[in-house]
C-alpha cells in the first residue's frame, strides 16, 4: 500500500466531496422532495413540524416520511423532537457546501455575466 501523502489525501477528499454532492443532487432530483426542501429553506432555522409540511404541500404523511428520510440521508435536512412533534429544518451548512462545490471553478475565474451584445438597428 503506498504511503498516504498530502496529494493523495486531498485527491481522496475531493472524491468524497463529489459523492456527497451527487447524493444531495440525487435527493433533490424529485419534485416532491424539492418542494419539501424549498419549503424548509424558506421556513428558516426553526423549521416546521412534519404535520405542517404535509398540510402545506398536500402530501400524505407516509409519503412525506419517505421523502424526509431521503433528504436526511443526503444530510440536507436536520430533525429534532419537541414533545410529540418532530421538526425538520434545512441543513444550511450542507446547502452552502453544495453551492460552493457547484460554483468552485465558476467560469474559470472570469465574470459569469454574459458580454453585452450590441443590438442591430432597424433601418
Amino acid at each position: 500500500m503506498p504511503p498516504l501523502t498530502s496529494a493523495c489525501y486531498f485527491y481522496n477528499s475531493t472524491i468524497m466531496e463529489s459523492k456527497s454532492a451527487l447524493e444531495a443532487l440525487g435527493a433533490l432530483a424529485q419534485d416532491s422532495r424539492l418542494q419539501v426542501y424549498r419549503l424548509l429553506v424558506q421556513a428558516g432555522p426553526e423549521g416546521l413540524a412534519a404535520s405542517e409540511i404535509a398540510e402545506r404541500l398536500g402530501v400524505p404523511a407516509n409519503t412525506l416520511s419517505f421523502h424526509l428520510k431521503t433528504l436526511s440521508h443526503a444530510d440536507l435536512v436536520l430533525s429534532r423532537q419537541e414533545g410529540r412533534f418532530i421538526y425538520y429544518s434545512a441543513n444550511y451548512e450542507q446547502m452552502n457546501a453544495l453551492l460552493r462545490f457547484l460554483t468552485e471553478n465558476c467560469c474559470g475565474g472570469r465574470s459569469c455575466m454574459p458580454a453585452a451584445v450590441p443590438r442591430k438597428r432597424r433601418v
